[in-house]
């Protein structure tokens, strides 16, 4: 069953549609080709690239796809080459064992690559909207660098799928500008939230108490930013400013808390780069004027970011130092994800009137064996967020301000958030290298 109303335009044009392999046909070695990525992966497109066995040395830029990534299986790496700018599940083990490579990149500036002619686009593989009756598609779920990528590649393959919402904004993509296309009318991929742990309840928690009224909001996916969404349903006039949202979301706007009526820029509309949830979600930014898709490049500059008021920023991390040096992105040398947007909004939170940037995270990980808050950071780690930039940190132990702090109070300040298991021993590390003891008065 088809999810939305095609237009007269699409049902005149959908007769010229190939099969995936056709449309893929004209792609030749030795080119670059970027991947439409999230929920808008093109994955009949993948497939019937991942399906030729003539081609050698094709590089392929994406953020972070949905569903599997054929062209990174082992014995393909002659064939082509992934290079995530955001690295996603399916991604982790090729990067790690050297099969596919990535970039650290702010996501504000990933657009910038493909618009300076720095990565010279061959090809853009995405998945669009059927057109309107103007002939105008949109680029539905993820606008992020794909709008980029769409004006900038030499040709566009397409996947037209009539189940991919049709969204507002800075998203349009000319049907003129398609060169091959199929038509599809499938299901998109879906994340569905995991059950809420009692750790993220916590965290939470601490978040929500952060948060004011007529706060604007940023937050990423997981359980800790639906966490801390789930517990706002009592505020009031927040807006929504952020490079991603999901399903928590549509319940706040439904509820009467989100109405961004205070917002400087975007006022009255979510303004967002991707989404990322379930159909309900899908269904929620169809054709809805009160949600606006925009480059990252755009959403993600702190020069608009700051002008909006207390912007809130939830962002996670995998481990932070003692003098709040936060490692984001990798465990150790294995990359994880990427930079991503957390210090766009990190710094544009900051910069905000009454701004509020937050790393949240669990005190430990593998099951409580090991303290996120350590001594120093593991080799290999990538700060992602410097030290001179980081302010809240959130922990279901509490949250602490480390903005102007000396690293001797810093330190404290984590250690009184660490897990209790691990405090003697970082009080420890703490009067080792700051030759200062915890419980001395400063």
């Amino acid at each position: 069953m088809r999810a939305y109303t095609p237009s007269s335009f699409w049902t005149r044009m959908r007769s010229k549609a190939v099969s995936a392999a056709d449309a893929v046909a004209t792609l030749k070695s030795g080119t670059s080709v970027f991947l439409h990525g999230a929920v808008a992966t093109p994955t009949p497109l993948v497939e019937a690239l991942a399906a030729r066995h003539d081609l050698a040395d094709v590089r392929i830029y994406h953020l972070h796809t949905a569903g599997p990534a054929p062209f990174a299986d082992p014995g393909r790496e002659a064939e082509f080459r992934s290079v995530s700018l955001f690295t996603g599940q399916p991604l982790r083990k090729p990067v790690e064992e050297g099969r596919a490579d990535f970039v650290p990149i702010f996501l504000s500036d990933v657009p910038g690559l493909f618009i300076s002619g720095d990565e010279q686009l061959d090809a853009a593989l995405l998945q669009l909207s059927p057109p309107d009756e103007h002939g105008m598609c949109s680029l539905g779920t993820s606008c992020d660098a794909a709008k980029a990528a769409a004006e900038t590649a030499r040709i566009v393959i397409a996947e037209i799928n009539e189940q991919m919402p049709r969204t507002h904004g800075n998203n349009v993509v000319p049907f003129s500008r398609i060169h091959s296309f199929v038509a599809t009318d499938r299901h998109l991929h879906e994340h569905h939230p995991e059950p809420e742990s009692e750790i993220e309840a916590k965290i939470g928690e601490c978040i929500a108490d952060l948060v004011e009224d007529g706060s604007t909001l940023q937050m990423g996916i997981g359980g800790i930013p639906d966490a801390a969404l789930a517990r706002l349903g009592n505020k009031h006039d927040l807006g929504i400013h952020s490079e991603m949202f999901s399903d928590r979301v549509v319940d706040l706007v439904r509820s009467g808390a989100v109405t961004n009526r205070l917002k400087a820029v975007g006022q009255g509309r979510i303004v967002t780069s991707f989404i990322n949830g379930t159909r309900k979600l899908f269904d929620f930014v169809n054709d809805n004027p009160l949600v606006a898709f925009y480059p990252c490049d755009w959403t993600n500059d702190t020069h608009i970011i700051r002008q909006n008021p207390k912007v809130i920023a939830i962002n996670s991390a995998v481990q932070i130092d003692l003098t709040g040096q936060v490692c984001a992105d990798s465990i150790g040398h294995r990359i994880y994800s990427g930079i991503g947007g957390q210090m766009d909004f990190i710094r544009g939170a900051a910069l905000s009137p009454g701004g509020k940037p937050i790393i949240a995270l669990p005190s430990t990980a593998l099951k409580g064996k090991t303290s996120r808050i350590v001594k120093e950071l593991t080799p290999g780690a990538g700060v992602v967020t410097t030290r001179g930039h980081v302010h809240w940190i959130v922990t279901e132990y509490g949250a602490v301000n480390l903005h102007g702090k000396t690293l001797r109070e810093r330190g404290a300040a984590l250690i009184s958030i660490a897990h209790p298991d691990f405090r003697k021993e970082l009080e420890r590390d703490l009067r080792e290298v700051r030759h200062f003891a915890p419980t001395a008065k400063l």
